[in-house]
């Protein structure tokens, strides 16, 4: 277990992409930090997005043209710093006849869309006519349809490992970062915060960490947060609740992400090739339910299956059809009229007073900003302490499996370990860091070969995920480092073996071992339908 400091320039609550990118850009710049997380890093609200890395289209029509410049001008920055784990996919919107957005009204989006990505390396737009977009994308419903628009945007396979990432590379830079440590108050200095205290890890004691600065940046945990301070604070959040559900490639299956109306009430959703599967979503609405267990809801799955199936007629889809489903909580801020896509999507950094001098709380944001956000949020925090740091750079300096992709794929290719499936798997999974892994291999640390008879996965990725990736239970392996929780099985043939290997270098008891097969197969269960 990494050393726990006494004190720190800054404390960092929240271990999701928001957290994550602020505990790097700080440790960058040299600031002491701190972050806590009270699951596991990116099991919140980062995993339960789209996937998406977009500038977010449908914001131009509530004239927030700083927010999509800014989130086209962060996706070409993810592109060149991430690269691995954020690929271009182009997106097509069909226009129907009655639609809400018409042909001309897509165009003119579209175009502006361009223009605001001016130093993008993605295509313009194109747009096409009936019989052309009939023939791009035959399994269409062609009732009322006039034609398509054609844009890039980008996404992130595994927005869990981009969170691990932006961790990872701020541990490299002398961050302390602890998962399964809830932040379980906010220590009163009079005028300012002058620290927390937190639970070290599950079973561990209360400690209390002094800081001259904390950030909360808990998502729709933000509030939770606060509430553990003496001094009172506004509630910040009025979250919304997106489902989203997985379904194996269906007839007529789209070759590019679809970007529609839903007919029923006009909002927007997309269906998204994935992963070898379709991801179909997302929903928008209020939530104030608990947090630590969010799930789609039949009538949520039932809609998102229908329109799907409006759309794509020969999809024939049903909930038996449905591999999982899951959801999370957009952490917006509190609103209590108006719809919920009219909610701001722009993050806004609070700069609390009164008793919480020195505390920030993160409200809203996308997967998109958060390294922008990151660079404001620090730029703040130094500011408020007169420090005298460099400015950021994590525009500049690549994620830790961005380095040396050419020489991982070599390396793997050499050994003959894994199919070409599972080549190019593990590339998406781990990137150049791979190279760390066949190093620990070498030294006779982890196994060698592969784990599976299909070559997909490497024996040696279990034990990488305890030894160098912050995982502590199973469920953190499967779901959240290997990324087999998001296959049409969830991993399910694997676990028994993952669980022998997780067993053997942790020394767990058998008993341990049973019970964390356990709980892996209650969470895995917890988003199939019914589960």
């Amino acid at each position: 277990m990494t050393k726990r400091p006494a004190a720190v320039d800054l404390v960092v609550i929240g271990g999701g992409i928001n957290g994550a990118g602020i505990a790097r850009d700080a440790a960058m710049r040299g600031l002491s930090v701190a972050l806590f997380e009270k699951g596991d890093f990116g099991s919140g609200t980062s995993a339960w997005s789209s996937r998406l890395i977009h500038g977010g289209l449908r914001y131009l029509e509530y004239f927030e043209l700083p927010l999509v410049y800014e989130s086209l001008n962060e996706r070409r920055i993810l592109q060149r710093i991430a690269g691995h784990l954020v690929r271009p996919i182009r997106i097509a919107i069909p226009v129907y006849t009655g639609a809400r957005r018409g042909r001309g009204l897509i165009r003119l989006g579209l175009t502006a869309y361009d223009l605001l990505s001016f130093r993008k390396v993605l295509p313009n737009h194109d747009m096409l006519n009936r019989d052309e977009t009939l023939a791009a994308e035959p399994g269409l419903n062609s009732d009322g349809l006039c034609g398509m628009g054609r844009y890039f945007d980008a996404q992130v396979r595994f927005a869990e490992r981009l969170v691990l990432e932006n961790v990872l590379d701020a541990e490299g830079h002398g961050a302390m970062a602890a998962n399964y440590s809830p932040v379980t108050g906010v220590l009163d200095g009079g005028s300012r915060v002058r620290g927390v205290t937190y639970r070290d890890g599950p079973d561990g004691p209360e400690r209390s960490i002094e800081a001259r600065a904390v950030v909360n940046a808990a998502g729709p945990w933000v509030d939770s947060v606060l509430a553990t301070a003496e001094e009172p604070a506004p509630d910040l959040i009025g979250g919304t609740k997106g489902s989203h559900v997985v379904v194996s490639r269906f007839e007529g299956c789209p070759t590019d992400a679809i970007y529609v109306e839903a007919k029923s009430d006009g909002r927007p959703f997309f269906i998204i090739p994935w992963n070898g599967l379709v991801l179909i979503g997302t929903t928008d609405i209020r939530y104030d339910g608990g947090l630590d267990s969010v799930r789609a809801t039949t009538p949520e799955v039932d809609y998102l299956l229908a329109e799907c199936n409006r759309v794509f007629p020969l999809a024939g889809l049903g909930p038996d059809d449905v591999h999982y489903a899951y959801a999370g909580v957009r952490p917006l801020p509190k609103r209590t009229s108006g719809p919920e896509s009219a909610i701001t999507r722009r993050h806004i950094i609070h700069k609390h007073g009164d008793g919480l001098g020195g505390m920030y709380s993160i409200i809203g944001g996308k997967l998109t900003t958060y390294r922008n956000l990151a660079r404001q949020t620090v730029d703040g925090v130094v500011r408020d302490l007169g420090l005298d740091v460099p400015p950021s750079r994590s525009d500049e300096f690549p994620l830790p499996g961005m380095h040396s992709l050419g020489d991982a794929e070599a390396a793997l290719n050499a050994r003959g370990w894994l199919s070409d499936e599972g080549v190019q798997r593990v590339l998406a999974v781990y990137g150049g860091r791979v190279l760390d892994m066949i190093a620990e291999v070498d030294a006779g640390r982890l196994p060698a070969g592969a784990l599976d008879e299909a070559g997909r996965v490497l024996a040696a990725e279990a034990g990488f995920a305890l030894a160098t990736e912050c995982a502590v239970t199973l469920a953190d392996i499967v779901h959240r480092r290997l990324m087999l929780g998001f296959d049409a099985d969830q991993g399910r043939p694997l676990y028994p073996a993952l669980a022998d290997e997780a067993a053997r270098i942790e020394q767990w008891t058998p008993e341990r071992r049973q019970a964390e097969l356990d709980e892996l197969n209650a969470y895995s269960d917890s988003f199939r339908l019914g589960g």
